[in-house]
């Protein structure tokens, strides 16, 4: 049986308008769907269109062609049923991080004792239930993710949107977010789509990893299944020889794609 398809983008293409009359088309049209409970990576050059894939995912975006469905339902305006989590977070550092996780229920009108002891469980589920009280500037990089993170899963949305969400951290800290991710993932599995400029991450993290080619007219240049066993944890997952089968085989396509980004940056 086919599984039900969380989002798929049909013929979506984006162009933007530039000085002159001009239009410069970021995305050509690309065809792209993403199965309930899977997990999909998208790696391509900086500059691709990466972002913009998600924005249009996330309803801030209206293609400038084709068209976008959630869960066989055409997607206008904002995508309920998606939370999204940025590079940057969106914490409010005038907040706990107590408050900043229950902000959510608190907008949807869920009383204030019973949002604020959902958001206590899920700072223990992130690991910081020592750390409700602290405000953001007092909370490290990686501790800020943590409650970015739970921030987003808190309203339980049916897919999650994440654009490079761990890109500033340092190496280590990386791997403790994306062990915590499939930790919290194996427990729903949500529909992710996960922009990351990093491969090994995207393999570690994900059921099927997509190219991008480089812009302009950006489009899909391959599609790979990540046949690896679950449960992972991403440093163990690294030292396994289907990982590096799997990195050399992707790495032949996205290789060609990032040089030429350099060479038209050169150009």
């Amino acid at each position: 049986m086919m599984k039900q398809q969380a989002i798929r983008f049909d013929g979506v293409g984006i162009d933007f308008a530039l000085a002159k009359g001009n239009v410069y088309q970021a995305l050509a049209p690309v065809d792209l769907a993403v199965a309930d409970h899977e997990f999909v990576a998208i790696v391509g050059p900086t500059g691709c269109g990466k972002s913009t894939l998600l924005n249009v995912a996330a309803g801030l975006m209206r293609p400038s062609s084709g068209a976008v469905s959630v869960f066989g339902r055409p997607l206008s305006g904002r995508n309920a049923e998606a939370g999204y989590l940025f590079q940057q977070d969106a914490l409010m550092p005038w907040k706990s991080a107590l408050d900043n996780v229950a902000v959510g229920l608190l907008a949807a009108g869920m009383p204030r004792d019973d949002a604020r002891a959902r958001a206590t469980d899920w700072l223990a589920r992130v690991g910081l239930a020592a750390f409700a009280e602290r405000y953001p500037h007092l909370l490290s990089g990686g501790q800020r993710k943590r409650v970015a993170l739970a921030q987003v899963l808190i309203r339980d949305p049916k897919i999650l949107l994440m654009d490079e969400p761990f890109g500033p951290l340092d190496a280590q800290t990386r791997v403790i977010m994306g062990d915590l991710l499939l930790d919290l993932w194996a427990a729903d599995r949500k529909a992710v789509l996960f922009v990351t400029h990093d491969l090994d991450e995207a393999i570690a993290l994900a059921d099927r990893v997509v190219v991008l080619s480089a812009g302009p007219a950006a489009r899909v240049v391959g599609d790979f299944p990540i046949p690896l066993e679950r449960p992972r944890e991403i440093a163990d997952i690294r030292d396994n020889a289907g990982f590096h089968a799997l990195h050399r085989e992707i790495w032949r396509t996205l290789r060609l794609e990032v040089q030429q980004a350099y060479a038209q940056g050169a150009a």
